[in-house]
């Protein structure tokens, strides 16, 4: 099996608008592109389309279908609210968007280790003060 994966975020306009107003047309173009499976999650943050299709070259040629990239651009926000991966999405089980992790080590210092003799109490080998210097009697 071979997915193909487009999940479109809420910009500018709803995600679910978009979806309603390109569903049938991609839907059409994956089903005679040669789709043998597809579905739709909707979510607070927009709307996922997963097809199947038996053979990777179709899958591709879907991907470069002219209906396909018209409604790409057409998507609320075309540049950063749009992924289109060849894997089916959602592998975790969470049901919201993955946020980035941190870089590691990115714009961070490293903290120093701690003294491992740091609560070692030693015992004192040098003589009182109060007992230094002190005249002895005569």
């Amino acid at each position: 099996m071979n997915w193909l994966t487009i999940e479109v975020f809420d910009g500018a306009t709803s995600a679910a608008g978009w979806e309603l107003s390109w569903h049938d047309r991609i839907v059409e173009a994956a089903v005679t592109g040669g789709a043998v499976f597809w579905d739709e999650h909707a979510h607070s943050w927009g709307v996922v389309l997963e097809f199947t299709f038996d053979d990777e070259r179709r899958r591709d040629a879907f991907r470069q279908a002219p209906v396909l990239l018209a409604a790409l651009d057409a998507t609320p926000d075309p540049v950063t609210g749009v992924l289109v991966y060849p894997h089916r999405g959602g592998g975790d089980g969470i049901r919201q968007p993955r946020r980035p992790h941190p870089v590691r080590g990115g714009g961070t210092a490293e903290l120093p280790l701690p003294d491992p003799d740091a609560g070692r109490v030693l015992a004192c080998s040098a003589e009182p003060a109060a007992t230094r210097g002190a005249a002895e009697p005569a």
